[in-house]
């Protein structure tokens, strides 16, 4: 594990605070691993002279925050008004049409309904947060349930009628084979275990069930123009930092079949990389352009037609037939 004087200091000092761990590769298990970069948390309330470092596996290529906080410290980090916590149900928006969302990589046809089945059925939405794709999920005609770590989340969303449960995968109110979907929309980066996790989702989905991931690209083109400004980054909360391929490796190697990886267009992911760069590094007239959203469509769209968007799309299936080894 290599990791910088600065980053190994400012961990020392900052014990008494939370507790810190080092980990292996989250996807082959080794060791091996070296520094990408070093950032710190933008979320301004936490901005207490503490940098993360992310590292990349030596034998896979997966790339992870390390060391990061332990599971018990990372509430630390979740502030009460963290954005995708924040529970708000808007007026469902009018689904475009498949070829629009092909062509120009948004709105995300699956988070608009348009799933690979049909209800009626039972679905699953881990890391539900603020509770909008189940209420327009419920409104299809699924019966949802929504699985949150934060329990401001479940309770706001029990109080308006719907199935919340607190906590993750394995969840002993969650019985094996009783989902025919299983949604993780970008809550895979924040897990410390994402293979445990997709495990357990393998297990909830009915054979031929769909897992459907969303996660940053950081292999994305405005991932590298920003690091450690990168709206994506979002240090130490986001703990894997995926790419088309190790997102691809991951759900194959349990078990999954991936019937598709591709990228989505954040434009105001690109908004906010800019002005935070603009923060740091005072004015600059490129920076500036990408704050006028026609301009930042345009380039947010290249990203897209170059297969660097920010964000990727994983379609993935548990196969009809028993593969896994009991």
């Amino acid at each position: 594990m290599m990791i910088s004087g600065q980053v190994e200091h400012e961990a020392a000092s900052s014990l008494q605070d939370f507790r810190w761990e080092e980990t292996d590769c989250l996807l082959c298990g080794h060791s091996e691993a070296d520094l990408v970069l070093e950032a710190a948390d933008p979320l301004p309330a936490h901005q207490r002279g503490l940098r993360f470092a992310v590292v990349r596996c030596r034998h896979c290529g997966l790339v992870y925050t390390n060391p990061r906080p332990d599971a018990a410290s990372m509430s630390r980090f979740y502030p009460a008004d963290y954005a995708p916590h924040v529970v708000r149900f808007r007026r469902p928006a009018r689904a475009k049409p498949l070829w629009f969302s092909r062509l120009f990589g948004r709105p995300c046809p699956e988070r608009r309904g348009r799933l690979p089945c049909s209800p009626p059925g039972r679905l699953l939405d881990f890391g539900c947060g603020s509770g909008a794709f189940l209420q327009r999920m419920a409104a299809c005609g699924w019966e949802v349930v929504g699985l949150d770590i934060a329990p401001q989340v479940v309770h706001a969303l029990q109080q308006r009628g719907f199935r919340a449960l607190q906590g993750s995968l394995p969840h002993p109110q969650l019985a094996p084979q009783s989902f025919h979907v299983v949604t993780m929309w970008q809550a895979l980066e924040h897990v410390h275990q994402p293979r445990l996790i997709l495990r357990r989702a393998w297990e909830l989905l009915v054979p031929g069930g769909y897992l459907i991931v969303t996660v940053p690209n950081f292999a994305s083109w405005p991932a590298h123009w920003f690091a450690q400004d990168w709206f994506g980054l979002d240090l130490p909360r986001h703990l894997t930092h995926f790419t088309p391929e190790t997102l691809t490796a991951m759900l194959t190697a349990e078990r999954f079949w991936v019937h598709r990886v591709r990228g989505i267009v954040h434009v105001d992911w690109l908004r906010a990389s800019a002005q935070r760069r603009l923060s740091r590094h005072g004015s600059h007239w490129q920076l500036r352009l990408l704050l006028w959203k026609p301009i930042a469509d345009v380039v947010a769209w290249l990203c897209y037609v170059a297969g660097k968007a920010e964000c990727l799309l994983a379609v993935a299936q548990r196969p009809p037939q028993d593969t896994r080894g009991s």
